[in-house]
């Protein structure tokens, strides 16, 4: 089996289509699966450390008001196809598989124009730009949420709901033996996961520099593990050296976390953004969250996700409005979850989180592909 991989930009359309392709090759160890993306996205670093060839294709959003950015964007949009029908030439795929993001519209279209048979995968409750321009192309769209379907106007046939692929790991391991794999010394009691999402936020990253300062710093059985992501990471250093908290043995900051599955398997809280895919993978391993939402995505799906799981006691919510005064709230809220009383209220949520996993997400998406090649 031959796969082409592409979706690129953030962590959210890339580690979808890595853990596709770590399923297929899973299953079929002879598979020969590459990566076209864009050489600015989160998927430099992510792909080739999975071990997967990358292609580039270059493109370019439009802006909402014209600018000479958009004339650049527009070029792009037409030479961009022909450069991905050269890397489909060249890898000659029996598939092609897209999960969102600019460069998904060219590379998927090239393959349905030249009879390849194609698929998109829709992490969110709301259809991105790029899969509302595919839909009528494609043989499939793999959907997280049922309800993604009624933002669609395609073939319903074409639709198939199969929840959010995961990472490999993110099942199986216990906390017990994720803190042995990392090492973490057994006299931390809790261990706090908290991540800005791939390229950062800085109101997220404020807050849990709040939280670390004011709760983790005089705590020393927790061990607090921190992604700032990429654009914000340098600005967050300085601000952790200058509030003296890398002299805290019990404080680990990084710019991404590599390894999320075993750090989260190794969590007893976390601190997140309510990305589809992060809410995915703390279903799956059923891990106590408080959500800070983006606001700043389409049709503030992030806030939508958040509210489902809160409204169901599988979480907590705080809005980027509610992270004043010292995020002290955020903090109050870290400090009553993290204590022998919050024990029982950690497991509910836990208990309560699994309910939202499609824990056969993946083998559903590899026999569908299976099935498509074979059509």
């Amino acid at each position: 089996m031959r796969v082409l991989m592409t979706g690129g930009g953030t962590g959210g359309h890339v580690n979808p289509a890595l853990a596709i392709a770590n399923t297929i090759k899973s299953k079929d160890p002879d598979a020969v699966i590459e990566y076209a993306g864009t050489a600015r996205g989160i998927e430099n670093k992510l792909v080739p450390k999975a071990g997967y060839r990358m292609h580039y294709v270059e493109i370019k959003g439009m802006k909402r008001r014209f600018t000479l950015e958009n004339i650049k964007a527009a070029y792009l949009a037409l030479v961009s196809p022909i450069k991905a029908k050269r890397i489909i030439k060249e890898f000659k795929p029996d598939i092609v598989i897209g999960t969102g993001g600019y460069v998904s519209w060219p590379v998927v279209k090239a393959a349905a124009s030249m009879g390849i048979p194609t698929a998109l995968h829709e992490s969110n409750a709301i259809a991105g730009v790029a899969i509302k321009m595919l839909q009528n192309s494609v043989d499939r769209i793999y959907l997280n949420f049922e309800e993604t379907g009624k933002t669609l106007t395609c073939d319903k046939s074409k639709l198939l709901r199969v929840g959010n692929p995961v990472m490999n790991g993110f099942t199986g391991i216990s906390r017990e033996e994720a803190r042995e794999k990392l090492g973490i010394d057994s006299k931390y009691k809790y261990i706090l996961l908290s991540y800005a999402g791939s390229m950062g936020a800085e109101k997220v990253n404020d807050a849990v520099l709040q939280v670390m300062k004011k709760f983790t710093a005089v705590h020393p059985e927790v061990y607090h593990i921190h992604a700032t992501g990429a654009i914000e990471h340098e600005l967050c250093t300085s601000q952790f050296k200058d509030m003296g908290l890398d002299k805290c043995e019990n404080i680990e900051l990084c710019e991404y976390i590599y390894d999320m599955p075993l750090k989260m398997a190794a969590a007893d809280l976390t601190i997140n953004r309510a990305g589809a895919m992060t809410v995915s993978e703390l279903a799956i391993t059923g891990k106590a969250a408080i959500f800070i939402p983006s606001p700043n995505v389409a049709e503030n799906h992030q806030y939508k996700n958040a509210k489902v799981l809160e409204d169901a006691g599988a979480a907590c919510l705080f809005e980027e409005k509610d992270l004043t005064d010292g995020a002290d709230k955020l903090v109050e809220k870290v400090k009553e979850l993290l204590s022998s009383d919050g024990d029982s209220v950690r497991t509910d949520m836990g208990n309560k989180i699994r309910d939202f996993a499609v824990l056969n997400s993946n083998d559903i998406i590899y026999e569908d592909i299976c099935s498509l090649i074979k059509k």
